[in-house]
């Protein structure tokens, strides 16, 4: 087999990669640059969005701040407690108003539609939107006034939750901060950034906003949320040469922003409920192959019911993750793709909603991240029309083939990020060939056997699997061949010398 790159040929792994990502996403029918037409409406958009309505709250003087990867430049949303004189919680999150700057069906708009998400990729990052709005206009940087969408939600010491209000609000970012610096300081395991620590209350801010999220994700678990370990690698760079592959770590700030933006995506659901209008829910369906992952509980020893019981699932996958950390990843992938992917549909505020199953809630939809995500402008601007007192800028017809849209769409950005995975997987270890690997049998089926090795953290085929290798089987793996540009890595069973 004739391989397209050879490795005195690869210099610069970023140019590699990223014409890799352009070819894929043409091919798949996804749009990497933008348009002429974009290009003009842009010139035209000088200055963050500014608006003289006086239902709009100047919250500015609060201690917002923002957290999110370390390499991150397109904020979407910022969080702040408000402290309350009893023992309850009073929690803030602001979302950029996109759509002040966006009008629906101008140019940046309509490419927006077409892809309708961003696509992340380790050597360049598609943006769903231009780059002057993503990471400047429209993001919430640190010292920029902004305008926003505010959801205020006020919970119980025992993170119940009592209210919610959502309104336009003119915000400011203290400080932007990262995942990993703040979650260490979380765990007691690192210092507080010190710029961060030269904020006021920054401290108060992040235990009290931790303790509540952590409180929030005993509950969802309880009520049968899934937690999955989904093998999901991140390449680093030197320069433009990848140096290691790592698998990110779901850790406690992460868990806070997640806990926070499915409280709040719950709450934007119910809002427009009680509008009364049509809006756009994010669902998962109650599992169609209950009984498959009812005979996947069965080979580790576990009985499921015959019905679909989310509580049920999630104390089988808290029982794994404990007892079989290192095959759990595997196991949760198996879950995920058994459950079937998540979808946008168009529902009745009246009828009974079909919920998400993996999340164990009823009401659901994606609101908080506009500069990433189209359905999130959607409901941006759904919102926004409720809270002027004006008709949906979307008939039902519209919403129903926006739905569609985005879901395809969705999985055909999925599938170039997977792929891009896989590429960079191979460029790493094409000059690694004929090295020995700890790995792990990940999958088994009609197309072959695939080995997980451990480090770097990377899947490929196992070319000569003659036994009958269950998955979970620990093995040694030699590396034999890499293709870079179809993403393939091939191993071979074997003893070292």
């Amino acid at each position: 087999m004739k391989y397209p790159f050879r490795t005195r040929e690869i210099s610069n792994h970023i140019e590699v990669l990223s014409r890799i990502a352009e070819g894929v996403m043409l091919v798949r029918g996804l749009e990497p640059e933008f348009s002429p037409a974009v290009h003009e409406q842009l010139e035209k958009i000088q200055n963050p969005a500014r608006e003289n309505d006086s239902s709009i709250v100047d919250l500015r003087n609060l201690p917002w701040c923002s957290i999110d990867n370390d390499d991150s430049r397109d904020l979407d949303q910022l969080t702040v407690m408000r402290k309350d004189s009893g023992h309850d919680y009073h929690l803030l999150v602001a979302i950029a108003d996109v759509d002040a700057l966006i009008k629906k069906g101008t140019p940046i708009d309509e490419h927006a539609f077409i892809n309708t998400r961003s696509v992340y990729t380790s050597a360049r990052i598609f943006p769903m939107l231009p780059l002057k709005l993503s990471t400047n206009l429209s993001s919430l940087n640190p010292g920029e006034d902004r305008l926003a969408i505010v959801c205020e939600m006020h919970f119980s010491k025992e993170a119940n939750l009592k209210k919610s209000t959502i309104y336009r609000a003119l915000v400011r970012n203290q400080i932007q901060l990262a995942y990993d610096a703040s979650s260490e300081w979380l765990e007691g395991r690192g210092q507080l950034p010190e710029k961060a620590a030269a904020v006021p209350d920054l401290k108060w801010q992040l235990k009290i906003q931790d303790e509540l999220a952590q409180k929030l994700r005993v509950k969802r678990h309880e009520n049968g949320s899934l937690e999955f370990d989904i093998f999901q690698p991140r390449a680093n760079f030197v320069g433009n040469t990848i140096t290691e592959i790592k698998q990110q770590d779901h850790n406690r700030a992460r868990q806070l922003i997640e806990e926070f933006m499915i409280a709040t995506n719950g709450c934007t659901s119910r809002f427009l409920g009680r509008a009364g209008i049509y809006s756009m829910r994010r669902v998962v369906r109650s599992p169609e192959r209950w009984l498959r992952i009812v005979k996947v509980a069965l080979e580790h020893g576990y009985t499921l019911p015959n019905d679909p019981d989310a509580q049920a699932l999630e104390a089988f996958l808290a029982k794994q993750h404990r007892e079989d950390p290192i095959r759990f990843p595997d196991l949760s992938l198996l879950i995920v793709k058994l459950m079937g992917s998540g979808e946008y549909i168009v529902e009745k505020p009246t009828n009974h909603p079909i919920g998400h199953f993996g999340l164990a809630v009823s009401d659901y939809m994606h609101s908080t991240a506009p500069n990433r995500r189209y359905p999130d402008i959607v409901t941006l601007r759904l919102i926004k029309s409720v809270l002027a007192g004006q008709e949906p800028p979307y008939s039902v017809g519209e919403l129903k083939a926006m739905a569609l849209h985005c879901t395809i769409q969705e999985d055909v950005t999925k599938k170039v990020e997977r792929q891009l995975r896989k590429s960079e997987a191979a460029l790493l270890l094409h000059d690694r060939i004929g090295q020995y690997f700890n790995g792990i049998v990940s999958g088994v089926n009609e197309k072959g056997t695939w080995v997980r090795i451990f480090n770097p953290p990377v899947e490929g085929r196992l070319i000569n699997a003659k036994d009958d290798f269950p998955v979970g089987h620990l093995l040694r793996v030699k590396l034999i061949s890499t293709h870079v540009e179809r993403g393939f890595i091939d191993f071979v069973t074997g003893v070292e010398n």
